[in-house]
């Protein structure tokens, strides 16, 4: 890999845009009408008392509990794997779907807005992750320095 050939934050060269970004819709407008959207069905069903941030991120947990389980026992070739197969990939959909419901609900109620969070992570993990000290390893960034 050619270290000159990444993105300035530090992430890997730019990826094919995702069906909702060549369909016309920004990523920070799809997600701001998904948080409407599961504000909204929530306040019809007056759910909102039991959507505190504290049981919203224990919600979350229990997702990522039920995402890990479907790797859990597989190699790392087979987990690279599971999209090609319909039935699996549909449960690592679900699960997946199940996180981002319960993320984008928690940083709605926080009012955080997750896009700028996350360029904000890059940009600190490409500080803490130089290239040129990180390349190819796994180690943690307290063991660069």
């Amino acid at each position: 890999r050619d270290p000159d050939s990444r993105q300035a934050a530090g992430g890997s060269p730019e990826r094919q845009p995702s069906k909702a970004t060549e369909a016309g819709t920004t990523p920070a407008r799809g997600i701001d009408h998904l948080a409407q959207r599961l504000r909204a069905f929530a306040e019809d069903r007056d759910w909102e008392q039991f959507h505190s941030p504290k049981n919203i991120s224990m919600a979350l947990a229990a997702e990522a509990g039920e995402l890990l389980e479907l790797f859990q026992w597989i190699t790392d070739e087979e987990s690279r794997s599971v999209a090609s197969d319909p039935a699996q990939r549909q449960r690592v959909e679900e699960e997946l779907a199940d996180i981002l419901v319960y993320l984008v609900r928690i940083a709605d109620q926080l009012d955080i807005d997750l896009l700028a969070a996350a360029r904000r992570k890059i940009e600190s993990n490409a500080a803490k992750y130089p290239v040129d000290k990180v390349l190819g390893s796994s180690k943690k960034y307290t063991e660069y320095q």
